[in-house]
């Protein structure tokens, strides 16, 4: 999902999602690079954020981690920088 949709902004859509179907992994694709919106996302549940411009080599690794219960945040972030608080979960 992106951040930034035209209709719905993403972080709605997300949080929307989560309340109908709270076990679904929800991945972002963005160009968003702003730290506290990329925080809220995960604050959201988010499972993970590849930047759209690593999309070719990170999609796939971002989607084996999140089968596999990590956390997947494109380079340039470090993973640690961004924890889901307030008991949102990957």
């Amino acid at each position: 999902m992106d951040i930034a949709l035209p209709n719905l902004n993403g972080l709605e859509a997300a949080r929307l999602i989560r309340e109908f179907l709270p076990s679904v992994k929800i991945v972002f694709l963005t160009q968003e690079t702003d730290p506290d919106i990329l925080q809220e996302a995960f604050n959201l549940g988010a499972a993970g954020c590849v930047f759209k411009q690593k999309m070719r080599s990170d999609l796939l690794p971002a989607l084996a981690a999140i089968l596999e219960g990590k956390r997947f945040v494109s380079e340039g972030f470090a993973e640690g920088q961004f924890v889901p608080r307030n008991g949102g979960g990957g």
